[in-house]
């Protein structure tokens, strides 16, 4: 059951991808956030399997997922405003949760690796919900 509801919400971390660009140019966060929407479902995979090497590899790459190029960021720092120190400080709590998951995949402790997964989770779910349904519907005319 707990496998079933972990795979459900890697599933809805890759949402903000699924839109259409209405703006000039889709940002590149739209990528970005496939991409660790697809590592994300890796750990999943990795924690049923319990290859722990593959949980630290997917989980390395949710934590140092690559930046949007300058031009996104001024478009996002633009439309964020004041909120951007929210946006910022959920990428790192993000960054930072999943450090610690590779970490104890590392060393190959199943129970704190769940938790810790539970841990990055909420940490997607705090910025998806504050940000996604604006994001999508300012950049991509989603509402």
């Amino acid at each position: 059951m707990n496998n079933l509801k972990v795979t459900v919400f890697a599933g809805l971390s890759v949402l903000l991808v699924s839109s259409h660009s209405v703006a000039s140019e889709p940002l590149a966060l739209q990528k970005i956030m496939a991409d660790i929407g697809s590592n994300m479902e890796r750990i999943v995979h990795g924690i049923a399997r319990e290859d722990w090497m593959l949980v630290e590899q997917a989980a390395d790459k949710v934590a140092n997922h690559p930046t949007p190029p300058m031009t996104d960021k001024v478009r996002i720092l633009s439309y964020v405003g004041t909120d951007m120190a929210t946006f910022k400080s959920l990428d790192s709590k993000t960054h930072d949760s999943a450090i610690v998951l590779g970490q104890e995949a590392a060393k190959k402790d199943g129970a704190k690796v769940i938790a810790q997964f539970a841990d990055l989770q909420n940490t997607c779910l705090a910025c998806h919900q504050r940000f996604r349904q604006a994001f999508k519907a300012h950049f991509y005319g989603e509402k």
